[in-house]
């Protein structure tokens, strides 16, 4: 009897470069160990400085309905994105490309964010999240989950939040969706994607936005943190948590979040 084929998986320099030139890879299938690189015309971008905090939203932030963790369970995160779901027929992410992501996060260069419902007797259970690629000033998200009302939401809160702090420029959703747009996400060119990309990386935003952090919608905005290097996203996570702590909202550092993004929206 033969092992079955486990096919390689994509090596990180190779999918680091390709997210540096703005082209991510799927698959058609779960099991299926092809992989294609895909650039498409029209590139969904979540401005930072215009991200949507619904009443509703910040309520449940303000509650602590979830715990909110940075990478403490990444390869979770993945299994529940990749599983099937209602409204598709299959998933892209595939066993060689998750096996492949999981080896960038043991990199540093992949990162989750987790929802946790907590039980009266402490034990945990994931009911959300999201997970991507950071580098430079860009986080490029890949996908998220929700089994629980608002769950993938607040996580995508606090990652927006975090960004902010970390001083990223451009958060990357890939593809429009009903779900993104209600929270802020556009629709914009693959043109005008790489212009942006290309600034990200290089730090050459001129000074001046509104909330002197995010990207605009625009071609260009505020630096933030641009004397500084940029946070990888757990630090600028530990960041808010300690910011939280110092103001005595530890037990609930959801207060912080939908304070920090009504300020700053």
């Amino acid at each position: 009897m033969h092992a079955p084929f486990t096919p390689p998986t994509i090596e990180p320099e190779t999918l680091m470069l390709a997210y540096r030139s703005g082209i991510f890879p799927m698959a058609d299938r779960r099991d299926d160990p092809e992989i294609f690189w895909v650039e498409p015309r029209l590139r969904a971008i979540l401005p930072l400085d215009g991200f949507h905090l619904s009443h509703s939203l910040a309520r449940t932030l303000k509650r602590g309905r979830f715990a909110v963790t940075c990478n403490a369970a990444f390869a979770d995160v993945l299994d529940a994105c990749a599983a099937p779901r209602a409204d598709e027929e299959g998933s892209w992410i595939s066993h060689r490309i998750q096996a492949s992501y999981e080896r960038l996060h043991a990199l540093g260069q992949a990162h989750s964010v987790e929802c946790w419902e907590v039980a009266n007797d402490g034990t945990r259970a994931l009911v959300g999240g999201l997970y991507g690629v950071g580098f430079d000033r860009v986080f490029c998200g890949e996908s998220m989950f929700s089994r629980r009302t608002d769950a993938s939401k607040v996580a995508l809160s606090w990652l927006v939040a975090a960004l902010r702090l970390a001083g990223v420029q451009l958060l990357d959703c890939q593809f429009i969706t009903p779900h993104l747009a209600s929270l802020g996400a556009v629709e914009i060119s693959q043109e005008r994607y790489l212009r942006l990309l290309r600034r990200a990386q290089s730090g050459s935003f001129p000074a001046g936005s509104s909330s002197g952090v995010g990207v605009a919608v625009g071609d260009g905005a505020g630096l933030g943190r641009a004397e500084a290097p940029p946070l990888a996203l757990p630090e600028a996570f530990g960041a808010l948590l300690s910011e939280a702590s110092s103001a005595g909202l530890s037990s609930s550092p959801g207060k912080l979040i939908a304070h920090f993004l009504t300020q700053t929206s």
